[in-house]
């Protein structure tokens, strides 16, 4: 349902362009938007749970994909009674650097398909132990806030569901997305999806150890 291509991640770099919203190149940058709050901490909750390799430094984005986050989370766990769990958020550039050594499969750091982690505006949503309704309630979810332009998913090779959120969700009022109905689960075979990059847990089975 969610399929991606380079075009999708052009056309997704164009738009953050538009918004003006800079990649972050290293800790330092990183650190100061943090102090500006141009970043804000995701925290955990009953309905929303942080991979453990994740570091702290890492549990970071923009204001408006945290608040998509709670609220995402909050309606799956008020229809399943059960969290979700976020592998990865904020990147840097010296990090998807690093992790392009790994998988030849990830996004470049630079240029018209850049990775979206680097703006603070993505996450990676783990799609392990999902149950077949609970993936389709979630694809319903995502569905109208596609189509009308606040998010975009890709459905990735690995267990994982890669999430943009754009600017425009923060006008989003409460109440407008669908409920959810059964669906079928894709294999995300599409090798232009950013969402084949690994995670910082594929990192860790890989290397040994987790990226910073």
């Amino acid at each position: 349902m969610f399929p991606g291509s380079h075009e999708l991640l052009v056309q997704q770099n164009v738009e953050l362009d538009r918004s003006q919203l800079p990649q972050f190149f290293d800790e330092y940058e990183l650190m100061r938007s943090e102090l500006s709050q141009d970043l804000v901490p995701v925290n955990e909750s009953d309905a929303l749970k942080i991979a453990d390799d994740l570091s702290e430094s890492r549990r970071y984005c923009r204001p408006w994909t945290r608040d998509f986050l709670q609220d995402f989370s909050q309606a799956f766990y008020d229809e399943f009674h059960a969290p979700l769990q976020v592998n990865s958020l904020v990147r840097t550039v010296e990090q998807q650097h690093r992790l392009r050594r790994y998988n030849h499969f990830a996004a470049p750091e630079w240029g018209d398909s850049a990775s979206t982690h680097l703006r603070g505006v993505a996450f990676d949503l783990s799609r392990r132990g999902l149950t077949p309704m609970q993936y389709a309630w979630i694809r319903s979810y995502l569905l109208p806030l596609k189509e009308a332009g606040m998010v975009d998913p890709i459905e990735e090779r690995q267990p994982v569901l890669h999430v943009v959120v754009f600017e425009k969700y923060s006008g989003h009022s409460e109440g407008s997305v669908s409920d959810g109905s059964k669906g079928s689960v894709s294999d995300g075979s599409n090798p232009w999806s950013e969402a084949n990059e690994p995670t910082e847990m594929s990192i860790v089975s890989n290397a040994g150890g987790s990226q910073p």
